[in-house]
């Protein structure tokens, strides 16, 4: 696919979720329980198309302005279009795109919703993907604003790459946190363990940072 940067430049949006569509081989962005974008693969796993949501008047016309941009494909024409993955749809305008399905969708919700979803990322922009609360650390405002307002690219991370749990979490496994992961705390959380703290401290903030997203009162 052309445009790799797709699922990460989705799953960074408020309240966003993601699944595959098994019967289509769709991966489906979801907000507030509705879609409002999807990258269509292939019988061998190659993305096609990226469909998303815009006004009628709009689509029609990018539709005539651009030959990769089509009806959406098993969806409904008036609404949705299709991005060949493959195609030539400049990058900034994609983007543009995908902002707009985000929010037509996100305005489908009921104004309650659409608070719940705002608040409750707003928060969430504290704790990072791992459970670690930004708002405590020495580093935050300084030299790091936090994994979800630089995409996982924080400072301690290798030079233009996410923070491998970011990585996993969010870009690999399209989670909101490792708070979704059966698998908490992992391997690549036990093995952050600051110099700094005893092996009792650390095990400490493992089993903090775990009650931040599970809202469990278990120890690790």
């Amino acid at each position: 696919m052309g445009y790799e940067w797709v699922d990460g430049y989705l799953m960074e949006k408020a309240g966003v979720t993601r699944d595959l569509q098994k019967d289509w081989n769709w991966m489906r962005y979801q907000i507030g329980g509705k879609m409002f974008a999807a990258v269509c693969r292939d019988e061998e796993d190659r993305p096609y198309y990226i469909t998303l949501k815009l006004e009628p008047l709009e689509g029609d016309f990018l539709r005539e302005q651009y030959e990769d941009i089509i009806p959406g494909y098993y969806m409904n024409k008036m609404h949705w279009n299709s991005v060949k993955a493959e195609g030539k749809v400049p990058d900034d305008l994609l983007k543009d795109l995908l902002d707009k399905s985000y929010q037509i969708v996100l305005g489908s919700l009921s104004k309650k919703k659409q608070r719940e979803i705002l608040e409750t990322a707003k928060k969430g922009n504290l704790i990072s993907c791992c459970g670690a609360d930004c708002a405590a650390c020495y580093c935050y405002g300084k030299m790091c604003q936090g994994c979800s307002a630089v995409n996982g690219k924080v400072f301690h991370a290798p030079e233009g790459k996410e923070c491998p749990i970011y990585a996993c979490c969010r870009i690999q496994n399209g989670f909101p946190s490792c708070g979704k992961c059966g698998e908490l705390p992992c391997g690549l959380i036990l093995g952050t363990r600051d110099p700094s703290l005893s092996e009792e401290e650390f095990r400490k903030t493992v089993s903090d940072r775990v009650k931040r997203l599970k809202g469990d009162s278990d120890g690790v």
